[in-house]
């Protein structure tokens, strides 16, 4: 390479690229805080930390040291404080507790002590305190509350549950000497059998409403009911509400209302069908349900409910959007419809003012205030190469249209046969996006691919979400067969317009994206090499293994005791004697959601087959990984996997990476 030649970005620096998510803005509209989350190569972790941007000067600046990692940040009611949750303990025994800080710059100030730490948490609607979660604990020493919380005393065991908790703080924080030892601790639900997800407070400060299910277990995900505590009664009521319930749950302004993400049907439909969503209104009062959109993508969700009407963010195609929506079911689009894809947004109280975390094509993200740009993340490319990532569409053999996003490098020539590999996201809910964000992709390395000479297709098979309902469940009872179908017709496509080498294909993908490339593996001879990472191989094992049976019993119809014909059907290791394709097989160690018997089954019937094939089981990982090393080294193995058995090149042991 020539001296101050241009470059794509290496491995390393994808994994480097700081990510940016929770925004959150002041209720005066003046301020927002975000968090950046960035790689620390020297303690192999990646660190979050709190930013706090303040439109009056126009500055941005972290709120935590280096070492001290903030997420979570919420301004209070008046905006002049910010709080978050931060790390407190023994090295290795970290919990995170709830601080506040002021804009005027002191030290943070450390709220609460759990023991098991703090999961979420919001302001007291005057700013006096907060509600929280945290693991319940035993009730001898608990406070017995008073009125205006209500008389909350329980007896029994400690649970694994957790519960919820209002802590009281002083009038004024505004210096370092806040003890939280001697702040009045309360304990407002009861951990037994009741496991609190999302949490909401009403304006008044007089009603908690809340999203719980019976226990933590994934399995119980199913399982969630909305309840409403009475504070000042000390009164908690389970609302009248069969559905599926998904994302959060808000008071309207009056407090008189709910709204949150269900099922369009009633819960016990999905026992065996794959789930769709929209919001849904809820009278506390009468009990009345109206919803207000129906035509809209399920992936539709309520993220606070304003004067001026409900904000919601959904999926249209590879685009997510917001707006504000009327219980008549009017929406004021609050973003574009194309080329935006937004992450989070927050919107005060009034629904005057906003901020979001927004990417448009070939961008990677930035914290917007209003239509203002206030980061510069993008900033990281300069002088670097970048892909070019456009959407394509084609028709599957059944007529169906699919869309991917085609990735092609600077100078790309038309009217040259490339080597193409296919990248399968997860999910199969999920889908690919035409922007640049390790948090959708830190396994395989787009841009170094795009280096050595390929092109890269991201299929939005069926199954995948922004495509409307119809799509999301197109491939019920047909997981494997019908999704190998769209990869394959899209792959034709490139090839007919002369632009992909028909024999220099590959195909890999991670969770639901490794079952359909251990599809491709076992069940055709198209492509020349396979990356297969966390997926199912054998849908009855994976069935009696993973976290979430009921998630797999939505999408096959039934369980395998009663139907072992479908989960034979659309296995991978049925095909397994007709695999001829070298596969690479990664898996983690601690992958709770898809357990590693699947890497061995098809690892070992690869080898029966004589199959080239390695098998890397990454120690400590679970279903993603959480050390940038551990991201490297994905990537790399898969760089030079595609490398040699497409391009010829030598390859390394991977266990020296």
């Amino acid at each position: 390479m020539k001296m101050n030649e241009k470059t794509y970005l290496s491995i390393e620096e994808i994994i480097s690229l700081p990510t940016l998510s929770g925004t959150n803005i002041s209720d005066d509209g003046k301020n927002v805080a975000f968090v950046k989350k960035t790689a620390n190569w020297k303690d192999n972790k990646y660190r979050n930390h709190v930013w706090i941007y303040e439109k009056d000067n126009g500055q941005s600046y972290p709120l935590t040291t280096r070492n001290i990692d903030s997420t979570y940040p919420v301004w209070s009611p008046d905006s002049r404080y910010i709080a978050y949750l931060s790390p407190v303990g023994d090295r290795d025994n970290k919990k995170n507790q709830i601080f506040v800080k002021s804009i005027d710059g002191y030290s943070g100030v450390q709220i609460t002590d759990e023991k098991e730490g703090v999961s979420t948490f919001k302001w007291e609607p005057t700013g006096k305190g907060f509600y929280y979660v945290a693991q319940s604990k035993e009730s001898e020493g608990i406070t017995k509350c008073k009125q205006p919380y209500g008389d909350f005393h329980h007896v029994g065991k400690e649970y694994r549950n957790n519960s919820l908790y209002y802590i009281e703080i002083e009038k004024e924080i505004q210096n370092d000497k806040y003890e939280h030892e001697n702040s009045a601790v309360y304990q407002l639900t009861d951990g037994k059998d009741f496991h609190i997800h999302e949490f909401d407070i009403s304006n008044d400060g007089e009603k908690v409403v809340l999203m719980a299910s019976p226990s933590p277990n994934m399995g119980d995900n199913i399982n969630k009911d909305i309840y409403i505590l009475d504070i000042i009664a000390g009164k908690l009521e389970k609302m009248n509400i069969d559905k599926l319930f998904r994302g959060s749950v808000y008071f309207s302004p009056e407090g008189n209302k709910i709204c949150y993400s269900a099922s369009i049907r009633e819960k016990d439909y999905y026992k065996t069908h794959i789930q769709d969503s929209t919001v849904e209104v809820y009278d506390i009062n009468n009990g009345e349900r109206i919803q207000p959109l129906t035509d809209v993508d399920s992936t539709i969700t309520p993220l606070r409910w304003t004067a001026k009407g409900i904000l919601i963010r959904w999926q249209n195609k590879t685009n997510y959007v917001i707006g504000l929506l009327s219980e008549d079911g009017a929406v004021e689009m609050l973003s574009e419809k194309v080329d935006c894809f937004i992450m989070d947004a927050s919107i005060t109280r009034d629904g005057n003012y906003i901020s979001y975390n927004k990417a448009t094509t070939n961008e990677t993200f930035e914290i917007y205030l209003g239509d203002t740009k206030i980061t510069n993340e993008n900033s990281f490319f300069t002088g670097k190469l970048k892909s070019n990532r456009q959407i394509i569409s084609w028709k599957s053999s059944d007529g169906l249209e699919i869309e991917g996003v085609l990735s092609t490098p600077e100078e790309f020539d038309a009217t040259k046969k490339y080597p193409l590999l296919v990248v399968i996201h997860g999910g199969p809910a999920w889908a690919s996006f035409p922007i640049f964000s390790d948090c959708f992709n830190e396994k395989y390395p787009i841009e170094p691919f795009i280096e050595k000479g390929f092109i890269v297709l991201e299929p939005n098979y069926r199954g995948s979400s922004g495509y409307g309902d119809e799509f999301l469940k197109a491939n019920y009872r047909k997981l494997g067969i019908a999704d190998y179908d769209d990869v394959i017709s899209g792959v034709d496509k490139l090839v007919d317009k002369g632009i992909a080498d028909k024999d220099r294909v590959g195909v890999m993908g991670w969770s639901n994206g490794g079952f359909i490339s251990a599809f491709c593996s076992t069940f055709s001879n198209r492509f020349k090499a396979i990356s297969v990472g966390g997926g199912i191989t054998n849908w009855s094992t994976h069935y009696a293994n993973t976290d979430i049976p009921y998630f797999i019993r939505m999408y096959l119809g039934n369980n395998p005791w009663n139907d072992p014909e479908i989960y034979t059907k659309t296995s991978p290791m049925t095909y397994i004697k007709s695999a001829c394709t070298p596969t690479l097989i990664q898996h983690g160690e601690k992958d709770a959601r898809v357990r590693t018997p699947n890497a061995y089954e098809l690892f070992q019937g690869l080898r029966d087959m004589e199959v080239d094939t390695e098998l890397i089981i990454f120690k400590e990982m679970g279903h993603s990984s959480d050390q940038p090393e551990v991201s490297v080294a994905l990537m790399k193995q898969n760089l030079m996997w595609f490398s040699h058995y497409i391009l010829g090149e030598s390859m390394k042991d991977f266990r020296d990476l």
